[in-house]
């Protein structure tokens, strides 16, 4: 909006959030902006830091049971709590307004979490769905499609590195994992345009 509206003039810009400040590059095409990659910064993987009560370096692949069901759960924060599930099903059959709750408010997360639930298509593609804490099931979510792609990788499904495609409900982002950062890309498109009467 900002590069499109000519308040910034260059296809580059740093936005302030509540997670840092994050750097955005932009990818234009026929006077528009097509996708922007974001620097999302370092994945946060020690437990007591995301925040979880698991104990050690990292939660990855730890057993939590919820509603009787045993899980193996890896945790990553991207400036907000994950707790990333791997499912062998087609996560659009999950009864996700069953099970979101019981891992949003479960024991272990004393800040609630946001959980992402994942089948593995192949090393470079996942399908997700997300429910996130305090708003229920939503299309799409940036911070979780990061943490899913740093749990593919720590869990060996995808290559470090590497682009990963995460499919959601809302559209498709491309994710990569490196030591220096996790980036996040997608595309920039125009829903709607309005005005507010005051």
């Amino acid at each position: 909006y900002m590069y499109e509206h000519g308040l910034i003039s260059k296809p580059e810009m740093t936005l302030e959030t509540l997670s840092g400040i994050k750097i955005l590059k932009m990818t234009e095409q026929d006077g528009k902006i097509a996708s922007v990659r974001v620097d999302m910064g370092k994945a946060i993987l020690k437990p007591s830091e995301i925040p979880t009560r698991y104990e050690g370096d990292t939660a990855v692949s730890v057993p939590l049971t919820v509603d009787g069901t045993e899980y193996a759960v890896t945790c990553v924060s991207m400036g907000n709590p994950h707790c990333i599930v791997f499912v062998d099903q087609d996560v659009s059959t999950l009864d996700l307004p069953k099970i979101g709750p019981s891992f949003e408010n479960h024991d272990m997360f004393p800040e609630r979490i946001n959980t992402e639930f994942i089948r593995v298509i192949d090393d470079h593609t996942l399908q997700m769905r997300v429910w996130e804490r305090g708003s229920g099931e939503t299309l799409a979510c940036g911070t979780g499609a990061c943490a899913a792609a740093v749990a593919s990788v720590l869990n060996g499904y995808c290559p470090k590195g590497e682009d990963i495609t995460i499919h959601l409900i809302g559209g498709d982002l491309n994710i990569r994992y490196t030591d220096e950062a996790v980036f996040l890309t997608g595309p920039a498109t125009t829903v709607f345009e309005g005005s507010i009467e005051l």
